[in-house]
């Protein structure tokens, strides 16, 4: 399956967030919450007889993952039940993707629990699944990790991508938001969420990567300190024929180097998900530094 599109708000902090009712204490009480997928197909169901109010009740009676997908993503009940009307077919393809849920459950506990193994401050998330308008794959509040479950083919993507955003829920970041700062937000993420989980879920952005490492270092060092993102994350210019995020392959890398050089691994992780200077990060980790000797 190709990877989930994962659209995320630029949240610096989540260890400071207020921990919702369903964090689980330890990991093997980490929380699966389902009614809301159940409740839209019923909404589904009575189309006919409902008409444009079909999906007031799932809005209005939805968790918590809901409300934190419906600002952005599913904007109001009219608007949900205009794009079922115009992908129905779309929707239907996704109904059923939930039954195997269960094979993936321990998989998941399983990942939070490497967690733990490497970062015992760690917070656990529930993870909502819900339904919205096919313009995000899911999202995270303080709430947890919200997917968007009508983007999903199967569940073969959906470890890896919990355990990218696991990680944004331990970060603290501190600092301006330029390209270098979000670049380590996105990439320590993949980092940390490849050593929990063995999964990788930026393989397209990582291959070109590292196919054209001397062309991008030398790119990033001179844009690394702006706050202007485009051709690095989210979105592309169309100027070459990279993918997008690579950004993420660039904080992943520098990640990786200041790992590599920590002895104790465990406080290496802890320093990683406290940022408080970019900068001082990027020289302690040694990866760009040829580049920006010159």
């Amino acid at each position: 399956m190709e990877r989930l599109i994962f659209i995320a708000f630029l949240f610096f902090g989540f260890s400071h967030l207020t921990i919702g009712q369903n964090y689980a204490e330890e990991p093997s009480e980490a929380q699966f919450i389902t009614e809301d997928v159940e409740r839209f197909w019923e909404a589904f169901d009575n189309m006919d007889a409902l008409g444009q109010d079909a999906f007031a009740g799932y809005l209005e009676n939805g968790t918590d993952g809901v409300k934190g997908f419906t600002k952005y993503r599913i904007e109001s009940a009219h608007a949900l039940y205009k794009t079922v009307t115009e992908r129905k077919g779309d929707y239907l393809k996704s109904r059923h993707v939930l039954e195997n849920l269960e094979t993936k459950k321990e998989e998941i506990k399983t990942i939070y629990s490497e967690l733990e193994k490497r970062y015992p401050k760690a917070v656990y998330p529930p993870i909502y699944f819900v339904v919205g308008r096919f313009n995000s794959g899911g999202t995270v509040s303080e709430a947890g990790v919200i997917l968007g479950t009508e983007m999903m083919e199967n569940l073969d993507g959906l470890s890896g991508l919990v355990a990218h955003e696991l990680i944004h829920y331990q970060q603290n970041f501190q600092g301006k938001n330029t390209l270098l700062f979000q670049s380590l937000i996105e990439g320590s993420a993949d980092f940390i969420g490849e050593l929990i989980s063995g999964t990788h879920i930026n393989k397209e952005a990582f291959d070109y990567g590292e196919a054209n490492s001397e062309h991008l270092k030398e790119e990033f060092v001179k844009r690394m300190r702006k706050k202007k993102f485009k051709d690095w994350l989210y979105t592309t210019s169309g100027k070459d024929d990279r993918p997008n995020d690579l950004g993420y392959w660039m904080g992943y890398k520098i990640t990786e180097a200041y790992f590599d050089k920590q002895e104790d691994k465990q406080q290496a992780i802890a320093d990683i998900l406290n940022i408080d200077d970019a900068q001082d990060f990027l020289h302690k980790s040694g990866y760009l530094d040829e580049f920006l000797r010159k």
